[in-house]
């Protein structure tokens, strides 16, 4: 077994393997996603954290907890009132 060096890697393990395709290549296109898909992918481009954009500088981690949760439970009550 060969010696290692101190903080060097020989060059045979410091390369990525090489990887053959045999074949053609596929079109990628397929069909448009059905109407339920696209209304779940709408859905969720709609999600919103309601945490107020910009950078907070906490004192503590209980500090940004609080603040996390408060945040949390604003976006809960919310949601639950447009149901």
């Amino acid at each position: 077994m060969p010696a290692l060096c101190s903080g060097a890697m020989n060059a045979e393990s410091s390369q990525q393997p090489i990887a053959r395709v045999v074949g053609r290549r596929r079109n990628g296109s397929g069909a448009p996603p059905d109407a339920a898909a696209r209304e779940a992918m709408t859905e969720m481009a709609r999600y919103r954290t309601r945490a107020p954009k910009g950078v907070y500088f906490y004192d503590s981690h209980e500090q940004m907890a609080a603040d996390r949760l408060r945040w949390t439970v604003a976006a809960v009550v919310e949601r639950a009132r447009r149901r």
